[in-house]
């Protein structure tokens, strides 16, 4: 083959790579990528997408796909935008985010133009994704999560209210009925007799709807008052994956999913109902990293 024949394969093969090229990055199911890293499990960064989510003007609930998939849409001047976050993990405690990112409308316009210069497209999404980042270190100051490992969860006698809500609402459902369940049960002369706890009853990860009994533990006796929304109850403990919560009783769940993740760790299969015993009362203030919480994530038990 002679130096003018090896040219042109070289000419052409450079030119079916570059043709090859460009249908991939115009065909791409995104116009734009962002890629960081977080200190954060994926749960976290899952709630603290969608609360996020909440607070944007003219923003839609997300769509999850699974605890580490998300799509979310949001309307920049009359212009919907998908963004597709996926969570992965790295290591213990560091999180993989990527987002892809397109214009329903504008695609492979936005595709061409970002190749030669900023776009609105580009100002527009840039900002939106430092804001949430901003959102998350933030609030990842604001609380600790430390695995105690296996333990036992409390056993008591309670006076409880049911609550059927959505995830972040929980510690609201926990203050409405707070009042009813201490000044009800001390007018009453009925005998405290522990902390407060959460008993999830149900937990779906899809909608982030749980179902708990708000309890006040009790001494048990005969003749216990009457009321509409009260109940009475044994709470039998048993055996547990314990985490210790530092934080705003909010988002006291980040420790739901470090528990998840420490007991795949550790091959453990548990019941996806936490128990969570509280050891302040939020009414009194102060520093709410100082705020206490005792979080059980049951342990299934073997089958023969």
């Amino acid at each position: 083959m002679n130096n003018f024949s090896l040219k042109k394969g070289i000419f052409f093969i450079s030119i079916i790579g570059l043709i090859a090229v460009s249908l991939w990055y115009l065909l791409k199911p995104y116009d734009y990528t962002v890629a960081f890293k977080s200190k954060a499990l994926i749960g976290t960064i899952n709630q603290t997408l969608k609360l996020w989510n909440t607070n944007l003007d003219q923003s839609k609930p997300m769509h999850q796909v699974e605890t580490g998939e998300l799509v979310q849409n949001l309307n920049f001047d009359g212009i919907d935008y998908d963004f597709h976050w996926a969570l992965s993990r790295i290591d213990d405690s560091t999180t993989q985010v990527n987002i892809g990112i397109k214009d329903r409308e504008n695609s492979l316009k936005n595709k061409v133009n970002i190749l030669v210069n900023d776009t609105d497209f580009e100002k527009k999404v840039k900002p939106t994704i430092s804001d949430f980042i901003m959102v998350l270190n933030t609030h990842l100051e604001n609380f600790e999560v430390k695995i105690e490992g296996e333990s036992t969860s409390p056993s008591t006698y309670c006076a409880y209210i049911p609550v059927t809500t959505k995830q972040f609402l929980k510690a609201k459902g926990m203050m409405e009925n707070y009042g009813i369940l201490s000044t009800f049960l001390i007018a009453n002369g009925v005998v405290l007799n522990g902390k407060p706890i959460v008993e999830v009853r149900s937990w779906d990860t899809e909608t982030d709807s749980i179902s708990y009994n708000f309890c006040y533990p009790i001494v048990k006796k005969e003749g216990l008052p009457s009321h509409p929304t009260l109940r009475y109850k044994e709470i039998k403990g048993g055996k547990a994956i314990k985490a210790i919560y530092n934080g705003n009783y909010i988002t006291s769940d980040r420790a739901w999913y470090a528990l998840i993740d420490y007991a795949k760790k550790k091959n453990i299969q548990l019941k996806h109902t936490p128990i969570e015993v509280f050891n302040n009362n939020p009414n009194m203030g102060g520093n709410e990293l100082t705020w206490k919480a005792e979080i059980y994530m049951p342990i299934k038990n073997k089958t023969p």
